[in-house]
């Protein structure tokens, strides 16, 4: 006898994604240089002024059947994604002052690019953050929340997005605020019965992060988190995301010395060249800079950036070539740098017979620039997650690893930092939602296999 409910096919899951249709509100946690970076970006970009460049969902293609096919769609004309012109974007921040003011304080676009929009700028005004100055020791707050304890500071964060929800039809969190201190998981932490009773008994494990985090998900929203606090990556979150079908996903964007370290490091594990040692030191001069100088927040980042050799080297499963790797990270405040940070790499390595060899990364970049449209991605990408049946249940969205330090995963479940295998895990899900054939690159039909 079959079965009253038979599973769904491909053509039906890609059917059933609601359509993107209406405003798309953005959140955004920290409205410093990331923040004001992205969202200058997407207005110059919407006035003809510049490209996306960096951008996967706007410059980007996804390659669908046979490389003979020829079908290659950009991939926002492939996905029901949100258009940029359907953006909205309001937020929080520790300081005064209209995005205009907070873009020259960042001092990463150049003023022509600015006056250009400033109206546009000036007509956004952050909302008074939920802060605790204990977790960002760097920084002094002029306009923030005050509230009888943590809970009241997080119903005061579901009134401001309940109120943003009568002005746009679906809505992202996302945190670009500065690197909280270093914290670890505790019994609070365990399940969504103890958060709460935690945030009552204002539980010193529950940062500001946390509480952004708790209210956008309680009210079915998804949550990114862009810097490296422990904020969704602990069991309360990951149940009420599963509770309230609100996407979450990794921690803190991969976008320069990590991102140049999950390129080279598969390289050389998919040679089985060996690596010695690894030295990675940084430059920083924006605001970002100033708050890593702090031990505290400093371990938080650096905590991030470790994790990722071990797990793509694999020194248990290869030990005469990763086992004895000496890694070392420092990030140095720097102000006359500015935004324009400086990731400077010493690798040494050895090959045939052990013969020993170096590499040398010196990468000038600009810390917003490469944030900014990953933090697009992430929004437009996570908006679609949550309007998918097959994905919006699931609470971590380990397919969007491609973006992390710190990819999320399933318990048990290392999280993947190669980023070729994330690039293919991500096009792939693209591909299963929207009932194309997944390509795993065998290739062998082309030779009559």
């Amino acid at each position: 006898m079959r079965s009253m409910s038979t599973p769904r096919t491909a053509t039906q899951e890609a059917a059933s994604i609601r359509p993107a249709t209406g405003k798309l509100g953005i959140m955004m946690v920290g409205m410093g240089a990331v923040c004001t970076t992205l969202i200058a970006g997407v207005e110059a970009i919407r006035q003809g002024l510049a490209k996306p460049v960096g951008s996967l969902t706007q410059m980007g293609t996804i390659r669908l059947g046979k490389r003979t096919d020829g079908t290659t769609p950009l991939i926002r004309d492939f996905l029901p994604i949100a258009q940029l012109e359907d953006l909205v974007f309001t937020g929080w921040d520790i300081f005064g002052g209209n995005l205009y003011d907070a873009s020259k304080t960042a001092e990463v676009l150049d003023k022509e690019t600015l006056e250009q929009i400033r109206p546009y700028l000036e007509s956004i005004e952050p909302m008074p953050a939920a802060f605790d100055q204990h977790y960002v020791k760097r920084l002094t707050a002029t306009r923030i929340k005050s509230g009888k304890n943590k809970r009241d500071l997080a119903e005061q964060l579901r009134k401001d997005i309940q109120a943003f929800k009568k002005k746009t039809d679906r809505q992202v969190v996302i945190w670009t605020g500065s690197t909280e201190i270093f914290l670890e998981p505790t019994a609070v932490h365990q399940s969504l019965a103890a958060f709460e009773k935690g945030m009552d008994n204002d539980d010193p494990g529950i940062a500001p992060s946390q509480l952004y985090a708790w209210a956008a998900l309680t009210e079915g929203i998804p949550f990114i988190n862009g810097a490296p606090n422990l904020t969704v990556d602990i069991p309360a979150m990951n149940e009420l995301s599963r509770k309230m079908n609100a996407p979450i996903c990794g921690r803190d964007f991969k976008t320069g010395q990590t991102l140049i370290k999950s390129v080279l490091a598969p390289a050389f594990k998919a040679r089985m060249l060996g690596v010695s040692g690894w030295f990675s030191t940084n430059i920083l001069g924006n605001r970002d800079g100033e708050v890593l100088d702090d031990p505290g927040s400093f371990k938080t980042k650096e905590e991030s950036k470790l994790g990722l050799l071990q797990t793509i080297l694999q020194p248990e499963l290869y030990p005469d070539l990763y086992s004895k790797i000496y890694h070392k990270v420092r990030i140095n405040y720097y102000p006359p740098r500015g935004d324009a940070k400086e990731g400077w790499d010493n690798i040494d390595i050895f090959g045939w017979l052990g013969y020993p060899m170096q590499l040398k990364v010196d990468f000038l970049c600009r810390d917003s620039i490469l944030a900014a449209p990953l933090a697009l991605d992430l929004c437009l990408f996570m908006d679609l997650a949550a309007r998918t049946p097959s994905l919006r249940g699931l609470g971590i969205q380990e397919w969007l690893s491609f973006y992390f330090k710190a990819p999320d995963s399933a318990p048990g479940v290392y999280p993947e930092h190669d980023l070729f295998i994330q690039s293919i895990k991500l096009k792939n899900t693209l591909r299963h939602i929207m009932g194309e054939d997944l390509i795993t690159h065998l290739g062998l039909d082309y030779y009559g296999g």
